[in-house]
């Protein structure tokens, strides 16, 4: 009976989600395109902004050369540096306080996923002033316009520039959730390679899998659209050629492209066909431990995949068969397993571990409500999970 329910109301989700307005962020793309952004906001009359970032990014004066053009450009900015690795409320409340203290007129997030996560939630808290974030999490609670977002991912994983989702953590309850609202697609988004191309080796090959995990994700479920589908494919196909590549040399600026491509393409993809149980599982484990959100997904990704079995086997087949794995006269069974071991060596040559270290057991049972609860019944995944099989993929992928 439950999993009827979750099947007609994601039934209704994906008939419903055609007639929402999709936009697409306007690309600004290639080697020094970021120096294109001072003119653009120029151009939109815009001459203060809230800039959100974190420490890391400050600390190794990435932004100077925008700040410079900034300054230049006479716009006025106010800069946030305080993002951690799992956004928080306090954050989102600490950066808007800036945002209305400079009385400024649109936000630019510069970083990774959790700036830009924090800089989607606090463009919702601006739009809606009447709410909380906690009022805000799940489908459709803002429903007003954002100020003008700009985003300037410098990972190739999260493809947050171009979704419509915020995840936010709260650090007193450990509680990760998402606030998913179309508002929330970044209207401008800015694909720099030459901002990636220092990217420590660690984080290119845990975003680059988070990248991954988007793209099947959204492949194998079951709210997927021939745009969403191809979207998926085609970076698959990118991450599977470039992503060990950008990991083995960081300076190798084709590779370091088509991996931003690859971000920004899953995102497309699991924006409107939504990702599964290892988005669920790696929020708790966020949540909780703060494991990175990259890392959590690249561990946790085969486990699930395995567990699927034939409700999965179709589309994991059809990927394998893009990215060139196994041999002809195979069947769809014997290509699925091969895909699922290809993921697992991708692993393994990046020295990503297989298991999670500092899972606590007395845990595991509210992580694992709180993992059913964000996947169902939203989340149209080839098979539903029961609390005993979450339980299960808790066990093996605790160190």
């Amino acid at each position: 009976m439950y999993q009827t329910y979750c099947r007609t109301f994601q039934s209704s989700m994906k008939v419903g989600m055609k007639f929402l307005n999709w936009r697409k962020p306007v690309l600004l793309e290639g080697p020094d395109s970021l120096l294109k952004l001072p003119e653009l906001v120029k151009s939109l009359q815009y001459e203060r902004i809230l800039i959100v970032t974190d420490a890391g990014i400050s600390k190794i004066q990435l932004m100077d050369p925008l700040l410079e053009a900034f300054n230049a450009h006479g716009i006025y900015y106010s800069v946030y540096d305080q993002t951690v690795a799992n956004p928080t409320i306090d954050n989102v409340e600490e950066a808007l306080m800036l945002y209305h203290a400079l009385q400024c007129e649109a936000i630019l997030a510069f970083g990774g996923g959790s700036p830009i996560d924090c800089a989607k939630a606090v463009a919702a808290r601006v739009a809606r002033p009447d709410k909380e974030l906690s009022q805000m999490k799940g489908l459709f609670k803002v429903r007003k316009d954002t100020p003008t977002l700009f985003a300037v991912p410098t990972t190739a994983g999260t493809g947050s520039e171009g979704t419509v989702a915020a995840v936010i953590s709260n650090s007193e309850t450990h509680e990760k959730y998402a606030i998913n609202d179309p508002v929330l697609i970044p209207h401008y988004a800015v694909l720099d390679p030459l901002l990636t191309v220092n990217l420590p080796k660690n984080l290119t090959s845990t975003t680059g899998m988070d990248a991954l995990t988007h793209a099947v994700e959204a492949y194998i479920g079951r709210s997927n659209t021939e745009e969403t589908r191809k979207f998926s494919r085609e970076a698959v196909k990118i991450i599977f050629k470039y992503l060990v590549r950008a990991y083995e040399d960081g300076s190798d600026l084709i590779a370091r492209t088509q991996m931003q491509r690859a971000s920004y393409l899953a995102g497309l993809a699991f924006t409107r066909a939504y990702v599964g149980n290892v988005h669920a599982i790696a929020h708790t484990l966020s949540g909780f431990y703060n494991v990175p959100h990259g890392l959590a997904n690249a561990v946790i990704l085969p486990h699930v995949l395995k567990f699927y079995g034939e409700s999965a086997t179709k589309p994991l087949a059809e990927l394998a068969n893009l990215v060139g794995i196994g041999q002809f006269g195979d069947s769809d069974e014997k290509r699925a397993s091969l895909f699922i071991e290809a993921i697992e060596q991708l692993n393994q040559r990046m020295a990503i571990p297989t298991k999670i270290e500092g899972i606590v057991n007395r845990d595991v049972p509210l992580m694992v409500e709180r993992a059913l609860d964000e996947a169902n019944p939203l989340y149209p995944v080839p098979k539903i999970m029961n609390k005993d099989e979450m339980f299960y993929i808790y066990q093996i992928i605790q160190a």
